[in-house]
């Protein structure tokens, strides 16, 4: 039987994770630690690291590599030591698209240690289709692939 209390407790942490990840900033990176345990593994399609500081690398550098980064969190399935949850990614890139905001769609599943910071963070979103495809010349060829191969 679910104690109400861990449901309550879990409820809460998965909305702090969300206010952390829409509110995130080159500054506020530095509180990764805030909610990730020193030894997370974390993969997504460019990376596969297992420690805060790689991660916290990582995400500093998305803000050196592209223009007002943000995250607006979609829907959250919370279970037990889990969490899925489905994001939208907005960006800009200097010198394409005339720095128009554009949006990578993607979700993630995260695992809790027992004292609820997260140990496991894998990131799940089309590099093709939300990456490439919307990149001139680049993404002409990748639409062009996409339509040979169906």
């Amino acid at each position: 039987m679910n104690n109400p209390n861990t449901a309550r407790d879990a409820g809460i942490r998965c909305e702090q994770l969300k206010a952390y990840f829409e509110s995130l900033s080159r500054e506020s990176v530095l509180n990764l630690g805030d909610f990730y345990a020193s030894n997370v593994w974390f993969k997504d399609p460019f990376n596969e690291v297992n420690t805060l500081n790689e991660v916290r690398d990582i995400f500093l550098k998305m803000f050196d590599q592209v223009g007002e980064p943000r995250f607006v969190i979609g829907d959250m399935i919370n279970q037990g030591d889990q969490l899925f949850m489905t994001w939208d990614f907005l960006f800009s890139i200097k010198g394409i698209n005339k720095g128009k905001t554009m949006t990578c769609r993607g979700s993630s599943h995260l695992k809790f240690d027992a004292n609820d910071k997260v140990v496991y963070h894998r990131d799940y979103w089309d590099t093709s289709e939300e990456l490439y495809e919307k990149i001139p010349l680049v993404g002409g060829f990748m639409r062009w692939l996409k339509s040979r191969a169906a």
